[in-house]
């Protein structure tokens, strides 16, 4: 007989869960799920509530047999799960405000993910996911720990430097990218491959074969000074076609932050005047989302959830674990630990690369294209970055964070690092007690 099989999702009351319902149901014949626990905290307490009731709207819509739970005992949901997702925000989306309008007073780029605002969001995030971990370890040792809460990388390489879980780390980039690339080349998604080398939020679609024909060189020539060719919570500005030639490689729309940081900079800052930061846009989008969300009649997911920026999160989340479960052995590009991939790297940190998927998780594949001095030099000194960040977070260890910040390309000065991270340190004081011996 077949083994019940469960699945955690904590921060169910997230506004992307409609999405990963919708992947569930998509799914059902070959990922047969018969318990989903939906968990938040109470501070969640309206919001899971509204995305339960869509939730049972949808599964009964689709007349599955699923049984549906929500509830703020994170324990009770860990027990026995074969699969654990986090898509959680500490702090909420007025945490994420303050990460973005800090570095903004100083001239920085203020962006969730990274830069100094990453950081921040790091900072209170890590400590929460270990905590989840010791409950996984304790309750459901075997179940895999699927991360998608930002920054994926570095919550990744927390969990697999100072737990025993399980955990592959994962984002929707990879994927948008091969649905951008089938958008181009006029062929279904089915027929792209592509190879991905980096880290979350700082990787490089280093070749791109369609329908088995390599046109890395094509997809170059498309992009430069392209509109169309960014995330939907990233501006659109087009690359300089001179300048995308040189790198050689397509670059993920966060490296905008990093090639193009005046233009980026420029824009935040009058965004900030106009319309506000985005994490002021993504309040507005939720209020929208929700009110659609509490309508009875309604038990699809809404086309508004695209504006959120989540675009092919179910994909990337179902894909991976139906592929884990049903033994695949098929090739995905998610973040796990480095083990010598990379070889420029570390071997214990965490990277975003192709890896076969099968029963028992992600293995990375060998990169066919060796990484030029311009994108080694860059992917080193965001890593090690990241590397203090972790230990910053795990340890309160302030002179990790100080040092962190001062070598963080979108930083890069100890004055400025030292400033702003008192800032940060200031303004989430109730998230970050690690810290609590640092006083100003």
């Amino acid at each position: 007989m077949r083994k019940k099989l469960k699945v955690a999702v904590i921060g169910g009351g997230s506004s992307y869960t409609p999405e990963l319902i919708e992947g569930f149901i998509k799914r059902y014949q070959e990922f047969p799920i018969d318990e989903l626990y939906l968990v938040d905290i109470e501070a969640g307490r309206e919001k899971l509530k509204t995305v339960g009731a869509l939730a049972e709207r949808m599964i009964e819509k689709a007349g599955l047999p699923i049984e549906l739970h929500m509830t703020f005992d994170r324990r009770e949901a860990i027990k026995d799960s074969a699969f654990v997702t986090t898509q959680i925000r500490v702090g909420m989306l007025d945490a994420r405000s303050r990460d973005e309008k800090i570095p903004l007073r100083y001239g920085l780029l203020g962006q969730e993910t990274t830069g100094a605002g990453g950081f921040a969001k790091a900072l209170r995030t890590i400590p929460v996911i270990l905590d989840i971990c010791k409950d996984i370890e304790e309750l459901s040792p075997h179940a895999f720990l699927l991360n998608f809460t930002n920054p994926a990388g570095i919550v990744t390489e927390a969990v697999t430097k100072y737990t025993k879980v399980k955990t592959i780390g994962l984002c929707n980039l990879p994927i948008g990218t091969k649905m951008l690339v089938a958008k181009m080349m006029g062929v279904d998604v089915s027929k792209v491959d592509i190879e991905t080398a980096g880290i979350n939020h700082l990787n490089w679609t280093t070749k791109i074969w369609v329908e088995g024909i390599e046109k890395t060189g094509e997809v170059l020539d498309i992009i430069s000074g392209a509109k169309g060719v960014s995330v939907k919570n990233i501006p659109d500005i087009e690359w300089d076609p001179e300048f995308i030639q040189s790198v050689g490689m397509i670059p993920c729309s966060y490296l905008r932050y990093y090639y193009m940081k005046d233009l980026m900079l420029e824009k935040q800052l009058q965004d900030l005047e106009t319309k506000g930061t985005r994490a002021d846009e993504v309040k507005k989008v939720e209020e929208e989302l929700f009110v659609l969300y509490q309508d009875p009649l309604l038990n699809r997911k809404p086309p508004q959830l695209e504006k959120r920026g989540g675009a092919y999160y179910s994909e990337a989340a179902v894909n991976l674990m139906t592929s884990i479960y049903n033994n695949k052995k098929d090739i995905q590009i998610v973040n796990v630990k480095n083990n010598g991939i990379l070889s420029c790297l570390p071997n214990d940190v965490s990277v975003e690369v192709n890896c076969v998927i099968d029963a028992e998780g992600a293995t990375p594949l060998q990169l066919k294209t060796a990484l030029p001095p311009h994108i080694r030099g860059l992917l080193q000194m965001v890593k090690a970055y990241e590397e203090l960040t972790v230990e910053a977070a795990v340890r309160g260890d302030y002179h990790s964070g100080l040092q962190a910040l001062t070598i963080h390309p979108l930083v890069g000065s100890a004055e400025l690092a030292k400033r702003v991270f008192s800032d940060i340190l200031n303004e989430n004081k109730e998230f970050l007690p690690q810290f609590s011996r640092y006083k100003e």
